[in-house]
């Protein structure tokens, strides 16, 4: 007889809501670099307890969102530029790495979500916004590592897209080719339909190294 995993108490979901908006609100400089983090309003702010709260800077400290110093206390880490290059590097072999596996895994699901998401693609303006792009572009990747069908590999990328889209909002202006690099997506969608795992893992990696190239252009021009 099949065992049913136990629920994660309470405590521990209001925590992951946390750390996921505070996240969200860092990643796209709602809490700009700098920023200083006071629980009492975080409190008031988010409807939690202290405890749900410190467990949720504690995972942002320890993801490099968030710095922790006695006496000037929590604050959203700032930007360096040269992150992105360590950063990428881990990234675009991973990412390549699910991209490899999705297409060797993909089921009728998956297929037929990948096929949306070209639709999706086609129907989206190149002159669209911001949001709507990176949105399309998000939900790629993520579809991408779910079809992998390893959450550890899941897990690692997550931490390292994020950090990455940071870095991407704080030069979303001097960035002209985003909608260019969105529509290439759909390359890479018919490479996994096509169960090209070697091409998928190629394209992949290119999209993501072409990431790193229009981010260091861009601080360059900033």
């Amino acid at each position: 007889m099949a065992i049913a995993s136990p629920e994660p108490p309470g405590g521990a979901l209001i925590a992951e809501r946390a750390y996921l908006e505070l996240r969200d609100r860092i990643v796209k400089l709602r809490f700009a670099p700098g920023t200083v983090l006071r629980e009492d309003e975080l409190m008031a702010d988010l409807g939690i307890g202290r405890t749900p709260l410190r467990e949720a800077v504690k995972r942002l400290a320890l993801e490099s969102f968030v710095a922790v110093q006695p006496r000037r206390g929590t604050y959203v880490t700032e930007v360096d530029a040269a992150e992105i290059v360590h950063i990428t590097e881990v990234r675009a072999e991973l990412e390549g790495y699910a991209a490899e596996l999705a297409a060797r895994r993909m089921d009728a699901g998956a297929l037929a979500l990948a096929g949306s998401l070209h639709e999706q693609i086609e129907r989206l303006g190149r002159g669209d916004d911001h949001e709507a792009l990176m949105g399309l572009d998000e939900r790629i990747h993520r579809f991408i590592w779910g079809a992998s069908g390893n959450p550890y590999l899941v897990d690692t990328l997550e931490r390292y897209f994020s950090l990455s889209l940071r870095i991407w909002y704080v030069v979303l202006d001097r960035v002209p080719g985003l909608g260019h690099a969105v529509h290439d997506q759909a390359e890479l969608l018919q490479a996994l339909t096509d169960r090209d795992a070697q091409r998928a893992r190629a394209i992949m990696r290119e999209h993501v190294l072409a990431f790193q190239r229009e981010i260091i252009a861009a601080f360059s021009r900033g």
